[in-house]
């Protein structure tokens, strides 16, 4: 087990600032947009619920199935270290790979375009559709430098030291928790009964929008398989990184104990959160305009519906200082893997080091690079699009590893046990199981190359492996 050099990080963050990061990782832009392409694929407001209702339930047995391995491996680089000590150096390193590649990168950026593109219903000079500089088929948006911008000055803050990024973290998540709250009150204040009633009088029929048309289309059988699957995307990447607390365990207090509580805590909060704001904008907002909401953004349109035409400035602001926190954790939690990856000798040598501030700061600097380029490739939507997959393989890898690790490590010590061991994290193994297979199945061309860079990381990996 990777012990070594644990102690030149700070522990400085306590349960609050874990379960802070795990809520403001989680919440970025996607609960705002997303329930719109859903609504489209499955047309009724109980198909709606069950996916968040559905999404949620997964997200939380597989976060407190991650307590187990967090007190196991109370150390930087969480989920590498569990796949790495389950399966081996390899496919810890395919998922090292896969994270730097597309998986925090890609929604790093994905995180910053929609931070900018929000800026500019305050700024419209920032928007992406004032063009900057044009090359080929290459064009340079505002939008894109304000992202960039964005990144390279949470990438500053973080190398500065973790408790600057901490105290930044913790006061943004407060206040997009409040905000969020204040939203799914005042919206049931609003609430018409007119329009509630209207979406649940045929809450199960299954049914998808042609958007040329539309015309709603009743759907079954594998039609319907393949509508749920594309709706779970929209929910399952609203529902991801909350994994980011397992990255810097080796700077949280008690982490045995704290980790683990985090996770719980704050997959809880976020999922009660989404649910409750799914059923506000089905208080608020007929089925119809949900679905066609202008670029998708249903949380625009339920804010003006709340509050008039300033619900568009409301709204605006909430997601600025949603998706700005949400990167911040992103950004802290990303470098802490390549951090420990080097360190196994998988990784770029200075990713290893910890600057002045006891911080990975090469590897901050690495992470936003990349970031950055993918800020101007145009392409975060198909990346994505076809991250999902990728996650929820590793998900299934790692809650797997806990059964593997009982049989390889039965006397480890574990000082807590995975809930509902072995029902709940094996009916998590089904359950995104059968998500991957559909998604796999439905959206071959995206989710295809989603595992197609996974797998380049093979020789990659033999590559780097030569040189250490």
């Amino acid at each position: 087990m990777q012990e070594d050099n644990q102690d030149d990080f700070k522990r400085e963050l306590g349960l609050l600032d874990g379960t802070m990061l795990v809520v403001g990782s989680m919440i970025g832009s996607g609960i705002f947009i997303v329930s719109s392409d859903m609504v489209r694929q499955l047309g009724s407001a109980g198909w709606l619920i069950a996916m968040w209702v559905l999404t949620g339930v997964i997200t939380v047995i597989a976060a407190v199935s991650y307590g187990e391995l967090s007190a196991m491996f109370p150390k930087a680089g969480g989920q590498y270290v569990y796949i790495k000590e389950a399966y081996g150096k390899l496919i810890g390193f395919l998922y090292g790979w896969s994270f730097f590649a597309v998986i925090q990168t890609g929604t790093i950026a994905a995180v910053g375009v929609a931070f900018a593109k929000f800026t500019a219903y305050l700024f419209p000079p920032v928007s992406d559709t004032n063009i900057l500089y044009e090359l080929g088929d290459f064009k340079l948006n505002a939008a894109q430098l304000v992202s960039i911008f964005t990144i390279v000055l949470l990438s500053y803050v973080n190398s500065r030291g973790v408790k600057n990024s901490k105290i930044l973290q913790t006061v943004l998540t407060v206040i997009k928790i409040l905000s969020l709250a204040g939203l799914i009150v005042f919206g049931f204040m609003a609430a018409k009964a007119e329009v509630w009633d209207a979406n649940w009088a045929n809450a199960w029929g299954s049914q998808s929008l042609d958007v040329a048309t539309g015309n709603w289309m009743p759907i079954s059988g594998t039609v319907l398989i393949s509508a749920i699957s594309a709706a779970l995307v929209g929910s399952i990447f609203s529902s991801v990184a909350w994994e980011g607390v397992t990255f810097i365990a080796g700077e949280i207090k008690n982490p045995k104990r704290n980790v683990g509580l985090s996770l719980f805590l704050g997959t809880l909060i976020v999922c009660c959160i989404y649910v409750l704001a799914n059923l506000m904008y089905l208080a608020v907002v007929p089925l119809q305009d949900i679905a066609t909401a202008p670029s998708d953004r249903v949380g625009v349109v339920a804010s003006q519906n709340i509050f008039g035409s300033i619900g568009t400035v409301i709204i605006a602001v909430m997601i600025m200082i949603s998706t700005f926190a949400c990167n911040n954790g992103l950004i802290m939690a990303g470098a802490r893997v390549y951090y420990t990856m080097a360190k196994d000798g998988v990784f770029f040598k200075k990713a290893a080091e910890l600057n002045k501030a006891s911080v990975p700061a090469w590897a901050l600097w690495a992470q936003c690079f990349w970031a950055s380029a993918l800020c101007l490739t145009g392409k975060y939507g198909d990346l994505l699009d076809f991250v999902v997959i990728i996650v929820m393989i590793f998900y299934i890898l790692t809650i797997l590893g806990i059964f593997i690790l009982r049989r390889k490590m039965p006397d480890a010590e574990r000082p807590y046990k995975a809930f509902g061991y072995p029902f709940l994290p094996g009916l998590y193994i089904v359950v995104a199981s059968a998500i991957c297979i559909a998604l796999f199945l439905t959206k071959t061309s995206t989710s295809g190359w989603g595992v197609l860079i996974m797998l380049l990381g093979v020789p990659v990996y033999y590559l780097t492996r030569n040189k250490e």
